[in-house]
């Protein structure tokens, strides 16, 4: 008896033992054109985003998060390949003027993508929200919303950008679908992207006396969107998926609300400005990485791919210049770069001929270089200047030319 109670205790041991291994669910929730502070956890005014609040409760934040690119397509490409912009090559949204843009999928078409890597472990992935590059299965997803095809719309996501905005049920019937299966969702709904058009009872809370309704459209969407992550995220729980499921957050771009008009204001989308990149950077993965903020260190979006290959048991390629985050801040690196490029490209095949600036990140400083002749760095402690207002590039002529260096290595070769 005590031998055959002996073996059933190994044959139990070995069945939690895989249970506990078993690779988690991966969810990424990227928000699209939102600024870095218009959180309630982060310190805004009014938006009131209590989903999200939870989630970075729950989870480890870095508030010093950063994306290469301010413009959404580039952004976005980094979180599908892990790869930089100039890497991938896909720096814009749109292709030269009367160019057919079904040429510019070729990248998509070489590049190998998180959900290619994670089919390798089995996962079954679904994409819902902004995509660019053509129909969803281009990208390596094994389900979605995004058809891709140019002659019935395709652009940006077409029947992907209903999620959020329409509800959440293709999402539901993904997850019933693959019962037991590893997952790696992709909801990039476009939210709080205009059109600011949010329900009347959320529209209603932001108006008020003095404000702007440019203003108070654009922070209900904020909230509106909020609503779908708490949606989202309580599917998890209804599903019994949560425990076993790493949460990511990041938003593709920033936006700045103008106050007397449509649209966004300088330094914000598409500028190098901490109103077009910086964003919370959430993870939360339960009883794995245990909840914290970190206010200090510069995190990257390229920080994002090594961090779920390595929970899921997988390796980062070597052109991969992210660190993983699992174990928490990075040690190891003196700086985070970035690359800004415009909206239109001047040719789809070489990055540098569509390149408007660069940037650095080092501890307090940032530095920004300009690609256009003629026009001066500017350098600025972001962290006691966070809105970038004093350029201290002239005072600081030592930092300027050694970031300015550094910036030169990073990029030597592209």
């Amino acid at each position: 008896m005590s031998c055959y109670r002996s073996v059933l205790s190994i044959l139990l041991c070995a069945l939690v033992g895989t249970a506990l291994a078993a690779p988690p669910n991966v969810v990424l929730i990227i928000s699209d054109d939102q600024a870095w502070g218009d959180y309630s956890f982060m310190g805004h005014e009014a938006i009131q985003t209590p989903n999200i609040d939870k989630l970075a409760a729950e989870g480890f934040t870095y508030t010093r998060g950063y994306v290469p690119s301010s413009l959404c397509r580039p952004s976005l490409m980094t979180l599908a390949t892990g790869l930089y912009p100039h890497q991938n090559k896909i720096t814009f949204n749109d292709p030269p003027k009367g160019t057919d843009r079904n040429l510019a999928l070729a990248h998509i078409d070489t590049a190998t993508t998180l959900a290619d890597l994670l089919s390798e472990k089995g996962y079954v992935s679904h994409q819902s929200g902004k995509w660019w590059e053509g129909n969803h299965k281009r990208g390596g997803f094994t389900h979605g919303m995004t058809h891709g095809d140019t002659a019935r719309g395709g652009r940006h996501g077409d029947e992907g950008l209903k999620i959020g905005r329409e509800g959440l049920q293709p999402i539901a019937d993904f997850l019933d679908e693959t019962k037991g299966t590893p997952f790696f969702l992709w909801y990039a709904p476009f939210l709080p992207h205009t059109p600011h058009n949010p329900p009347e009872r959320l529209l209603k809370k932001y108006r008020t006396e003095g404000r702007s309704e440019f203003v108070a459209k654009y922070w209900a969407m904020c909230e509106w969107f909020d609503e779908t992550c708490g949606e989202l995220l309580g599917m998890l729980d209804q599903r019994g998926l949560t425990e076993n499921t790493l949460v990511v957050y990041v938003t593709d771009n920033g936006w700045i609300q103008q106050k007397d008009k449509r649209g966004y204001a300088p330094r914000s989308k598409r500028s190098p400005y901490d109103g077009g990149i910086r964003t919370p950077i959430i993870l939360k993965w339960p009883g794995k990485i245990a909840p914290g903020q970190d206010d200090k260190t510069p995190v990257i979006s390229i920080d994002l791919i090594p961090t779920i290959l390595e929970a899921c048991g997988l390796t980062p390629t070597e052109a991969m210049q992210g660190l993983s985050l699992l174990q928490g801040p990075p040690t190891t690196r003196n700086h985070i770069f970035g690359e800004v490029f415009a909206h239109d490209a001047v040719d789809i095949n070489v990055p540098a001929s569509s390149l408007e600036y660069r940037w650095c990140i080092e501890g307090d400083w940032k530095l920004l270089v300009p690609a256009k002749a003629g026009q001066a760095p500017e350098l600025y402690k972001i962290t006691a200047d966070p809105h970038e207002m004093n350029n201290l590039a002239g005072e600081q002529p030592q930092r300027t030319a050694a970031m300015t260096r550094a910036i030169n290595r990073w990029w030597a070769g592209k």
